[in-house]
């Protein structure tokens, strides 16, 4: 077993896939459309590992999407934390930062958060 993908429902797929790129650098590698239109899998990839972000866009979906008390979140890391620090912060995303951890949270345009933390934050002792 490895794993394959994990998914993020989105209302405007337009402006997800703009902020995927944008803030991470993940870009479409596939895609699938339901013959009736009423769905569309856009699947992200980061160009260096196997892994996916899919995103789902249901055309019938009006209201936001119920995140509870959104106890989840996709984690990327990056070889320049500091500039990819500077980066979110100047488009506004950042909307938790732990420093004693090392780690910040930027926040997605249907609101999923996603843990920024340096590549070599598990090597270090």
């Amino acid at each position: 077993m490895r794993f394959e993908h994990f998914n993020f429902n989105v209302l405007d797929l337009e402006k997800s896939l703009k902020f995927y790129d944008d803030a991470l650098g993940l870009k479409p590698v596939r895609e699938k459309n339901a013959e009736d239109g009423s769905f569309k899998l856009v699947y992200l990839g980061d160009g260096q590992t196997d892994f996916q972000l899919e995103l789902t866009w249901l055309r019938d979906r009006k209201e936001p999407y119920n995140l509870g008390e959104c106890e989840f979140h996709l984690a990327l890391n990056t070889d320049d934390y500091e500039a990819t620090y500077k980066k979110h912060k100047e488009m506004g995303i950042v909307i938790f930062e732990n420093h004693s951890m090392g780690i910040y949270f930027i926040i997605d345009p249907d609101g999923y958060w996603i843990e920024i933390l340096p590549r070599d934050r598990h090597t270090k002792k």
